[in-house]
C-alpha cells in the first residue's frame, strides 16, 4: 500500500514540475510574438502545408528589422543566415502548434532564439532628453527611420528628435 502512494506523490510531483518548466512568453518574447505574428498573416491553404509556411517566412523576414530580423537569422529565413532550423518552426506551424510550444522547441535547437529580448520603449512625452544617452537618441531616430546629418553633440541629437516629434510621437487622448 506504501508503495502505490509512493508512486502517486512521485507522479504528481513529475507532472508539477513539467507545468512549472512550460516556457512562458515573457521568457522568449521576441521568439513567441514573432510566431504569432507571422502565423496570424498566413491564410488557411498556407497553414496547412510545412513548404508554403517556409516560403511565407522567408518572404516574411525580408520586411522584419531589430530583433524579429535576428530572430529570422537565427531560423534560416534570410539569405544571409548561416544555418537554418525553419523546418523547427514551419511543420509545427503546420500542425496548428500554439507559439510557446514552437519557441520551447526552437529553443532546444538554439538557445539563443530566448536570448533575443526587445528594449524597453520611451515614453517620448514623459521622458527628459537631456537624461537620455546619445545611443539612445540615436536609437529613437533610428527607429522613425530617420537620420541626423551633421549631428555631432548630444544637443544636434535632441533638437533633431524635437523636430520629428509631433510626426512620430502622437499623445494619447
Amino acid at each position: 500500500m506504501r508503495t502505490s502512494h509512493l508512486v502517486v506523490v512521485v507522479c504528481f510531483l513529475a507532472g508539477l514540475a513539467q507545468t512549472s518548466f512550460a516556457l512562458k512568453e515573457e521568457d522568449c518574447e521576441v521568439c513567441v510574438k514573432t510566431v504569432r505574428r507571422f502565423s496570424d498573416s498566413l491564410d488557411d491553404a498556407t497553414k496547412k502545408d510545412y513548404k508554403q509556411i517556409e516560403s511565407a517566412f522567408k518572404k516574411y523576414c525580408k520586411a522584419q528589422k531589430n530583433k524579429e530580423h535576428r530572430f529570422c537569422y537565427y531560423l534560416g529565413g534570410l539569405e544571409e543566415s548561416a544555418t537554418g532550423i525553419l523546418n523547427e518552426l514551419s511543420k509545427p506551424l503546420s500542425w496548428s502548434m500554439p507559439a510557446e510550444k514552437i519557441c520551447e522547441k526552437l529553443k532546444k535547437k538554439d538557445a539563443q532564439i530566448c536570448d533575443l529580448r526587445y528594449e524597453k520603449q520611451i515614453d517620448l512625452n514623459n521622458v527628459d532628453l537631456k537624461k537620455l544617452k546619445v545611443r539612445d537618441l540615436k536609437k529613437i531616430l533610428n527607429d522613425w527611420d530617420e537620420s541626423c546629418d551633421g549631428c555631432l553633440e548630444k544637443g544636434d541629437f535632441i533638437k533633431r528628435i524635437e523636430e520629428l516629434k509631433p510626426k512620430y510621437a502622437h499623445s494619447e487622448l
